[in-house]
């Protein structure tokens, strides 16, 4: 039936408010289509425009990692502090609970081990399978300056095609070889290489020296990778610095997950990226040791 009561129309269809639309307003995401800027939405906070995301794929290349040996007893509970997961989908499929409400950044290329050269990777998991699991968005390792250079930016593009067409976001994760060095101008290089063809979240590592015009270059997010395993503090330090440089979050694993207290090390980053913490403050209020457990290390 026609709604045939005309009273108050005017105050219910408020004509004279303009209408409102709020996109969500990430760096280089105001041209992406609706659901593209949703699973973006999922995996940076949009109150901050920030993410704390939890690296645990390391075990795609390298085995057992130190930490990761069982996922379901050290990382599920670290869960509600992350803002996204970055990891398999045999991890997902076997380990994951289903129930969690953290985003998932599905890694999505493969191939050689540890053993072996790491830029020979391809593709190795379909868009269509990203969807299935619900993947936030899908990573892909690009190696700029590596042997199989050309190889893994076409995996990347590839991704990108296809998640254009799934509405599913593409982070390439620039991976920086034993050759080559990590300084800025390398960094501005590979992120801006990934950006222009087409990635919507770009993954690199900080650097000492102007780092904030890598930040600068990039017309999309990036995230900074965590790398090897540091002091709390300075790990804590290095994510301050870069958040205060222009990057919109950290991916960290190892500083995390092979913390003394895993559970508080993400809590403290989380303080860090999210409320601008200084780094001594949200060590000490979260991660030093209590005196009990400085005596039982020290013993």
């Amino acid at each position: 039936m026609p709604d045939t009561d005309n009273r108050g129309a005017g105050d219910r269809f408020f004509p004279s408010v303009a209408h409102r639309s709020q996109p969500f307003l990430l760096k280089g995401s105001s041209a992406l289509d609706w659901g593209m800027q949703s699973r973006l939405a999922q995996i940076f906070r949009p109150s901050t425009g920030r993410t704390v995301m939890l690296a645990i794929d390391h075990g795609y290349f390298q085995g057992p990692t130190s930490g990761l040996e069982r996922v379901d007893l050290s990382i599920v509970p670290l869960l509600p502090w992350a803002d996204a997961l970055m990891t398999t989908r045999g991890m997902v499929r076997s380990t994951i609970p289903p129930a969690s409400r953290t985003p998932i950044v599905l890694r999505a290329s493969g191939g050689p081990s540890v053993l072996r050269e790491l830029s020979d990777e391809q593709i190795a998991v379909s868009m269509d399978d990203a969807a299935r699991i619900n993947a936030s968005a899908v990573a892909v390792q690009v190696f700029i300056g590596g042997e199989f250079e050309t190889q893994s930016v076409h995996n990347m593009t590839r991704l990108v095609d296809q998640g254009q067409r799934h509405g599913i976001p593409v982070l390439a994760v620039t991976a920086v070889g034993r050759e080559l060095t990590r300084d800025a101008r390398y960094l501005r290089l590979a992120t801006r290489i990934c950006a222009e063809l087409g990635a919507h979240i770009v993954k690199t590592y900080h650097c000492d020296q102007d780092f904030d015009t890598v930040t600068a270059a990039c017309p999309v997010p990036l995230v900074m990778a965590g790398g090897k395993k540091l002091p709390e503090l300075d790990a804590l330090t290095m994510a301050y610095r870069a958040i205060e440089e222009g990057a919109a979050g950290v991916d960290m694993g190892r500083n995390i997950f092979q913390s003394h207290d895993p559970a508080a090390m993400i809590r403290a980053v989380g303080a860090v990226v999210h409320e601008h913490t200084k780094p001594q403050a949200a060590y000490d209020h979260y991660v030093r040791p209590s005196p009990e457990h400085a005596t039982r290390e020290d013993g």
